[in-house]
């Protein structure tokens, strides 16, 4: 303990509750890995990407010694290497990551530093991203998960529990950290913004991020957050600001932001030799080096010279043990390097699940399920068939959340929620902000804190700024080894309708199939809309819901309401006509132009209706042109490159022998939808086209 009364009495209380020894270990231990790594492991090219610490160590022990809740979650990024030690990481693990070695966050699969922790036993710490500033949504996510369960599932044990999201003060700038702020203050939730200032993102002065270069300073006229502001090198003062901003958001008084100063020692990563700096500068900021001023702190007050010399021998002792360790690790096996792109099973057929994410890994039960339909008399159309199958699964499941622009008291732009805000609660079936980027990146969060989300987006091309967490939610499971998984679904509507444009009628269905860890279904009829979202939402696995928006109203699409119980397997063609002469594969919008033109001609054609684009059903198609040996593929995406040309690839090779006539694709030319009625009917795929393509091939 400080031996001068006076300057005891002048410090804050926290800071007697501090574990300072552990401070030192910790600080002690990050900064020999980053000496390890700088000196020995880059140059020998054991380890091929290096992000450093050094000068970030003293906020971030701070803040992961105040995470102690078993709910509490934080969302870094790839400078955090000491959270993850304070947070309780191995050091042989710790170590093992940047060389790529089997096990640790991701069994050789993503970058070192790009860190993730199952909390079983304590805080959580949410997969990282190699991107910047996709780290602060799904933390929202997690924060209103915590919100969630606490007041609408009312489960005590969340109470005091937080969200964390660390960030620089590059991030600042992002569309992910606006669309945070946005949320977080307008829906009060438990969650502290973490800021790293240490002057420059990569070469980028911070000036450029944010007016001023203080992001707090920008922030303190801002509604419904407190801003904490302090140097993030002064261990009394960081000590005191982590406190304050951690309990301020604990007693539930709201979101917080405390922004803390730190030099950044050595460059970007190891390749960043920091030529963008003045000598002047560089020497400032090594003076400023926080690990100095703990030691200043602590010696002779807390520690003795020699005891922080013994502890600094151990830490490099122990980073020698831990690297050596880790070195003799084997390499990742290159054989289960496709594994969990997507849910496995065990070899004794049960679930190989995650970790961490969704309504598996708690035990979840759904209703009973059938593949037969029990229809009613009344035909509904997709519209109304969706509003049925979110309202039962809305009821039976209280861990269902329906959200997105416009879906509460509107019920939608196209009609889909309408009423289910007033059954069941705003706190379930609520609006979102403006951000497509916001409402996948909670999504994904409230994924990951248990709950399955369901998630509007109003247009196709509307989730285009979404683009960032799409990708990132469909890698999880895999960039994590089966840690994590998100299994969120996204309702999006999209295709042409009374008229076209480029901004609504956008379809590019080939984007989500070839976004790895997603699966896509586009439902032609109301009765498949059904069997497709609930399965869908009982799904373990992501979810793109495609809604076509002509068929959404069409008379063609209309079909009984095919029961609570009704499920469509992911991946199961629909065989909607028997025929000798040719096979048509279609889906969506396509399905009606199709049927139409069959009945047409007299060509016996057999149609199969996909349903299900990822899955797709690779053994129906295959099978129906081993009877009829021709076949023509149908979509409205654009030819080049759509999801056609893959179906076209799979028969060439599989069903070769089989062919009597070249394969024929029928699609949208390479352009977007145009608005004017006419012109877009000259360019979609239509009844007359289909009929001349099939008489084509029937005669070749």
């Amino acid at each position: 303990m400080p031996t001068n009364k006076e300057a005891e009495k002048e410090l804050p209380a926290v800071v007697d509750s501090v574990d300072w020894k552990r401070v030192a270990e910790l600080m002690l231990t990050s900064r020999a890995m980053d000496d390890k790594e700088e000196n020995e492991l880059v140059p020998n090219k054991d380890v091929l990407y290096q992000f450093s610490a050094r000068g970030h160590e003293l906020g971030q022990i701070l803040l992961g010694s105040q995470l102690s809740h078993k709910h509490d979650a934080a969302s870094a990024y790839y400078r955090s290497r000491p959270l993850m030690l304070s947070l309780g990481l191995g050091l042989e693990n710790a170590m093992a990551a940047p060389m790529a070695k089997s096990g640790g966050y991701s069994d050789g699969r993503d970058i070192g530093v790009v860190c993730n922790k199952p909390g079983l036993d304590g805080p959580t710490v949410l997969p990282m991203a190699g991107d910047v500033g996709s780290q602060y949504t799904p933390a929202i996510g997690w924060a209103q998960g915590i919100q969630y369960h606490r007041q609408t599932l009312e489960q005590e044990e969340y109470d005091r529990a937080i969200s964390v999201v660390l960030g620089g003060e590059g991030s600042v700038a992002t569309n992910g950290f606006w669309s945070a702020l946005t949320i977080a203050t307008t829906q009060d939730l438990p969650i502290l913004f973490y800021i790293e200032d240490n002057g420059y993102g990569i070469s980028v002065p911070g000036e450029f991020q944010t007016p001023g270069g203080n992001i707090a300073k920008n922030l303190y006229s801002f509604k419904n957050i407190r801003i904490f502001d302090g140097d993030g090198t002064d261990p009394v003062e960081a000590a005191d600001l982590l406190n304050q901003s951690v309990n301020y958001v604990r007693d539930r008084k709201g979101p917080a932001l405390i922004h803390l100063t730190m030099p950044r020692l050595n460059g970007h990563s190891y390749q960043d030799n920091q030529a963008y700096k003045s000598e002047e500068l560089i020497e400032k900021e090594r003076e400023a080096d926080p690990l100095d001023n703990v030691k200043s702190f602590l010696v002779p007050e807390y520690f003795t010279e020699e005891d922080w010399s013994t502890v600094e021998v151990k830490a490099k002792q122990n980073i020698e043990e831990a690297a050596d360790a880790a070195l003799s690790r084997s390499e990742p096996d290159p054989e289960e390097t496709t594994r969990y792109a997507f849910e496995e099973e065990n070899e004794d057929g049960t679930a190989d699940l995650q970790l961490i994410g969704g309504l598996a890994t708690s035990g979840h039960t759904f209703p009973e399920s059938s593949q037969t339909p029990n229809p009613g008399k009344q035909r509904i159309n997709i519209v109304e068939a969706i509003r049925k199958t979110l309202d039962y699964e809305l009821e039976t499941n209280p861990k269902v959340m329906v959200f997105g622009e416009d879906v509460g008291a509107k019920g939608g732009v196209h009609a889909a929620t309408m009423g289910l805000q007033t059954a069941h609660g705003e706190s379930r079936v609520f609006d979102t902000s403006l951000s497509e980027e916001g409402i996948i990146g909670r999504s994904v969060g409230l994924a990951y804190s248990g709950l399955m989300p369901v998630a509007e987006i109003q247009f196709r091309k509307y989730a285009d700024p979404a683009t960032e967490q799409l990708n990132n939610c469909g890698t999880i499971r895999w960039r994590t080894a089966n840690k994590f998984a998100a299994p969120i679904v996204v309702r999006m509507p999209g295709g042409f309708a009374k008229c076209g444009d480029p901004w609504h009628s956008l379809c590019n269905e080939v984007f989500f199939a070839h976004a790895v860890g997603w699966q896509l279904v586009m439902p032609s009829n109301a009765q498949d809309a059904v069997g497709l979202l609930r399965s869908a939402m009982r799904s373990n696995n992501p979810t793109i819901f495609f809604e076509h928006r002509n068929l959404l109203d069409a008379k063609y699409a209309r079909r009984p309401y095919p029961g609570d119980k009704y499920i469509v397997p992911l991946g199961k063609a629909n065989k909607l006509r028997d025929g000798k002469e040719v096979t048509i594969v279609t889906w969506g919008a396509m399905c009606e132009q199709c049927e139409k033109a069959a009945e047409q001609t007299d060509i016996d054609a057999e149609i199969l209706d996909l349903r299900s684009i990822m899955p797709w059903d690779k053994k129906a198609v295959i099978e129906s042109v081993q009877k009829t040996n021709r076949c023509l593929i149908v979509h409205e995406d654009t030819k080049t490159a759509g999801f056609g040309a893959e179906i076209s690839a799979v028969l060439s090779k599989e069903a070769f022998k089989y062919l009597d006539a070249p394969i024929e694709r029928l699609t949208m030319p390479d352009i977007p939808v145009p608005h004017n009625v006419n012109l877009m009917d000259a360019v979609l795929p239509n009844v007359e086209k289909i009929t001349t393509k099939l008489n084509t091939l029937v005669s070749f």
